[in-house]
């Protein structure tokens, strides 16, 4: 009988003393998006339509936008496959 009541102290004191407090740390991290707020234009100066022809040949103009950078983002159409592309005013065109 002894041992069966000590048997079930240790059994009971090991079940109580596994029970502590975990800190669980959470590394979070925030990003930040800008987007440049661009305006819809009616035409594009002539050295972005050579630099678009020169890089898309065949390609459509579909709707132009800029913004305070002068950057221009322009919905191209090429062989019926739509895509935007940004450019300068330069008509280089810029990777985003």
């Amino acid at each position: 009988m002894k041992k069966l009541i000590l048997s079930a102290a240790i059994v009971l004191g090991t079940l109580s003393m596994q029970a502590g407090n975990t800190i669980v740390s959470k590394a979070t991290t925030q990003s930040v998006q800008t987007q440049d707020e661009y305006k819809e234009i009616d035409s594009v100066p002539a050295a972005v339509k050579t630099g678009l022809d020169n890089a898309y040949p065949g390609v459509k103009l579909e709707k132009a936008y800029v913004n305070d950078k002068k950057e221009y983002k322009i919905d191209i159409s090429v062989r019926d496959v739509k895509s935007t592309v940004y450019t300068d005013a330069q008509g280089n065109i810029l990777k985003k």
